[in-house]
């Protein structure tokens, strides 16, 4: 007998309690932002950028968003995020670990290994606390989860430049597929997302570029044409499947968002 296909709901997250590190600005705000029309949720967002974090939770709703400062560097500003979120909102659903800092344009030859300190400490070790976590939580309160970490496209490949931001990206992927083994056990699913470089307030700050400037660099490594260029919403778009039950049995994966890049 043929199994009937269910057509799934709009509000993906419906009764979800969502985390999201670095949700102030980029990535992490449009994913808030996109998150909020899939639910009734609950959203916590944590950063260091107390103002925009508060705007952002304020512009979404205080009802159903929460602002929390949080550097991911120091465990525990980590674990009393996530507790404070379990004790006022009863358990956590997703993480969407998107906390980051940007490239260092290091090489191998003339490493300042305090800038590397700097980019591992935030890139790798936070990424490392927040799954820790979260993970924690949600088998404490027996919840069957859903935790995202931003990777990158750098972080499958080798850099001719930005060799500490390569290597921090890299360990987020074997953090994720160790961490799918290990939380797989309790119906926790651990999964990254790699988009390719898109025009963000970090990145345009980081090449000194605008908007455009930073978007038409970019596209040019992009095999997929016609005016599509890479914006925070298609990665938003990509962590709300994996945050949410369309993606059910799915978990130890790297999915991509670069349209198909290819290096000149």
């Amino acid at each position: 007998m043929t199994e009937a296909i269910v057509v799934r709901n709009e509000k993906r997250l419906e009764g979800k309690v969502v985390i999201i590190t670095g949700g102030a600005s980029g990535i992490g705000e449009a994913t808030a932002r996109l998150f909020v029309h899939h639910g009734p949720c609950m959203i916590v967002i944590a950063d260091i950028q107390d103002q925009k974090g508060q705007d952002v939770a304020k512009s979404i709703g205080p009802h159903i968003c929460s602002y929390v400062h949080c550097d991911v560097t120091d465990e525990l500003q980590v674990k009393s995020m996530v507790d404070w979120t379990v004790k006022n909102y009863g358990r956590l659903d997703v993480m969407f670990s998107n906390a980051g800092i940007g490239i260092p344009n290091q090489t191998i030859l003339e490493l300042d290994l305090s800038a590397y300190d700097r980019v591992m400490g935030v890139n790798a070790r936070g990424m490392a606390t927040c799954v820790k976590h979260a993970g924690k939580a949600m088998v404490d309160g027996g919840v069957k989860g859903s935790i995202v970490c931003t990777a990158s496209l750098a972080g499958s490949a080798g850099r001719e430049t930005c060799l500490d931001y390569a290597m921090s990206k890299h360990a987020v992927l074997g953090l994720m597929r160790s961490a799918s083994v290990q939380l797989g056990k309790y119906g926790i699913r651990v999964n990254c997302v790699s988009p390719s470089g898109l025009a963000t307030p970090m990145t345009c700050k980081i090449h000194g570029s605008d908007t455009e400037g930073v978007e038409k660099m970019f596209s040019s490594f992009s095999s997929l044409k016609g005016g599509v260029v890479l914006k925070v919403k298609h990665v938003a778009d990509a962590v709300l499947f994996l945050a949410s039950d369309d993606s059910a049995f799915v978990t130890g994966h790297n999915l991509a968002v670069d349209g198909g890049f290819r290096p000149h």
